[in-house]
């Protein structure tokens, strides 16, 4: 899962019950109009190994051994002072699992004192109480834990049994030791008949912020598309995440949805406003006000972004003041205008400030950014003209981490019959050791 982006225009305010708890504190990736305006990395993603205890169809990096060339601890403290200096503000741990990696405490405590806020995006498989204990008194400030679909469904995604049970007791821990957290979801056709009982199950669980996300094809999912929606699915989906919102709202739940929600619907206002209701998406923001950064310190504009073409050089060779500012693989999306946009993005009316939405979405899809069938007002506007559109795979992925296939887009009448595959994915191999059952919960 993937953390969503700064936003423009706002703050984003959270549920009443969430104000309490962090005491009016507004999340510091808050974009503002001076950081806009100059452009530095506001907030960083950082993937500190590829290992991970989980086996996720969906894992965007195959996620599962440590790179052979992981940065040192030496080298991580360095880069930790040069994200400080650029004026970043919040650095989201991630993974594989963050946790695998040894001195995973260490960088926590070297993120907080060097002024910076850090998070951390989990599964939770293997996290014990000790291990969250110990990363809250290094300064760990949230979390957030992946739930994607009711026990049997969520390890079927996930690949291993107990991982359920693993996450949700995860998110009570994590609350215990006063650490705020939330949960990430992501949407594909096995979740979206799930989401009503999903939102139920993290707010009984004690969380109280939900990002959803498109699952996308990237990595394992590109060998998975059935799991994916098509684009026509949305016009069923906005509505139901819409009164979801709202719904959350009222029990102190706030739902954040990610990059690849929404795009000028009738729900905007939901999805990139405050509760006063304004807001709009500003276009991707890629290399602008965030970074990723993968294990061996190759730096993009994007955690999940292809590392090619969009890895912008390494930590090693060049200060990361130097990549950002110059390279021009991390600058492709922030000098990026209308000109390169293709298809129906092209012609929309929403062209100049949407510029086809999330580069990684259509990335993956067709190689190239710049036409986006995962839009809300596009599909709406296809369904006016009595259409709808597909995508078809047409070439697999070669299997390497970040890697995608190739699909083609199909337009066609809306009534034309269809007929939607069974998802198959393998079942979950058994978990070896769980700590929920040797946790007392």
């Amino acid at each position: 899962m993937v953390p969503e982006k700064p936003e423009l225009r706002g703050p984003k305010c959270s549920a009443p019950g969430d104000r309490m708890a962090r005491k009016q504190h507004t999340p510091t990736r808050i974009v503002n109009q001076d950081d806009f305006a100059n452009p530095h990395p506001v907030y960083a993603v950082w993937e500190i190994t590829l290992k991970c205890d989980l086996a996720c169809h969906h894992c965007g990096s195959r996620a599962g051994t440590a790179r052979d060339d992981e940065l040192s601890t030496d080298e991580c403290l360095d880069l930790i002072q040069q994200m400080a200096r650029l004026g970043t503000r919040e650095v989201t741990i991630i993974g594989g699992e963050a946790y695998l990696r040894k001195d995973w405490l260490t960088l926590i405590k070297a993120i907080t004192d060097a002024g910076m806020e850090c998070t951390m995006t989990t599964g939770g498989k293997n996290l014990t109480e000790d291990k969250i204990a110990a990363a809250a008194e290094a300064g760990l400030m949230g979390v957030s834990v992946s739930v994607d679909g009711l026990e049997e469904t969520h390890d079927l995604i996930r690949g291993t049994t107990g991982s359920f049970h693993n996450a949700l007791w995860t998110v009570r821990t994590m609350k215990k030791h006063g650490i705020t957290v939330g949960c990430n979801t992501q949407i594909s056709r096995l979740s979206v008949p799930q989401l009503p009982e999903i939102m139920d199950t993290i707010i009984d669980a004690g969380a109280s912020l939900w990002q959803v996300q498109l699952t996308v094809a990237m990595g394992n999912a590109a060998d998975n598309p059935d799991m994916l929606l098509q684009p026509y699915h949305l016009l069923d989906l906005y509505p139901k995440l819409a009164d979801l919102y709202h719904a959350g709202l009222k029990r102190g739940l706030h739902m954040r949805p990610g990059n690849n929600i929404g795009y000028f619907g009738p729900y905007e206002h939901l999805w990139r406003g405050s509760l006063e209701g304004e807001g709009h998406w500003f276009g991707c923001n890629a290399g602008h006000n965030t970074l990723g950064i993968e294990a061996d310190g190759t730096i993009k504009g994007c955690p999940s972004l292809p590392t090619k073409p969009y890895g912008g050089g390494n930590i090693r060779d060049l200060t990361l003041e130097k990549i950002y500012k110059e390279s021009p693989n991390l600058r492709v999306i922030r000098d990026r205008s209308t000109n390169e946009l293709w298809g129906r993005c092209k012609s929309c009316y929403y062209a100049d400030v949407c510029r086809a939405g999330c580069t990684w979405t259509t990335t993956v899809l067709f190689g190239k950014p710049g036409n986006n069938p995962y839009c809300h007002y596009r599909a709406m506007q296809l369904a006016q003209e009595g259409l709808r559109e597909r995508v078809v795979k047409v070439q697999a992925a070669p299997g390497e981490p970040f890697d995608h296939g190739l699909f083609e887009l199909v337009e066609e009448p809306l009534n034309a019959p269809l007929v939607e595959t069974a998802v198959n994915l393998p079942q979950p191999k058994r978990a070896a050791r769980l700590h929920v059952l040797n946790s007392g919960v």
